[in-house]
């Protein structure tokens, strides 16, 4: 059933969450565990910012906030298909077909992740859709068709 690349290589498709429920289990915890090792680390980075410009970047760090999260979740989503916290959680984003993210869908699904976070009801129905649904999908992931598993071991 599996082979080295595992069983979610690319066209195959995403783990069946009837027939292989161990890729989703406690998947919405551990996305909340990775999303606030994320925020911890875009604050530090935020901070670092706001340090080197003397204090001036403090007048705009909602903003510094907002482009630094936004290049963080690209850069760490196109390079591994999983923010820091993430990988740290042990999970990881998956395309429809199984394979990883590439930098479109990373725009894509961080586009999508950036506007729910922007509105209370899409930010709410994302958290319920995850906590509900069998794959554990966010309105991102249904979407793009994409959904957070849990990371095959490595051998």
């Amino acid at each position: 059933m599996q082979n080295h690349t595992g069983p979610y290589h690319s066209g195959w498709g995403l783990p069946d969450p009837d027939y292989q429920s161990e890729f989703y289990e406690n998947v919405p915890a551990k996305r909340a565990i990775a999303w606030v090792i994320d925020t911890i680390i875009v604050v530090a980075i935020v901070t670092a910012l706001i340090v080197v410009t003397v204090g001036i970047g403090v007048f705009f760090a909602g903003f510094l906030w907002l482009i630094v999260g936004f290049i963080y979740r690209i850069v760490t989503l196109a390079n591994g298909s999983a923010t820091l916290g993430m990988r740290m959680a042990a999970i990881e984003l998956r395309r429809g077909d199984g394979s990883r993210f590439d930098l479109g869908t990373a725009i894509f699904h961080t586009l999508g992740y950036s506007l729910s976070m922007s509105f209370v009801l899409p930010q709410v129905a994302s958290i319920i859709l995850m906590l509900t649904n069998e794959r554990g999908q966010g309105l991102s992931d249904l979407a793009l068709g994409t959904a957070a598993i849990n990371r095959a071991a490595r051998t």
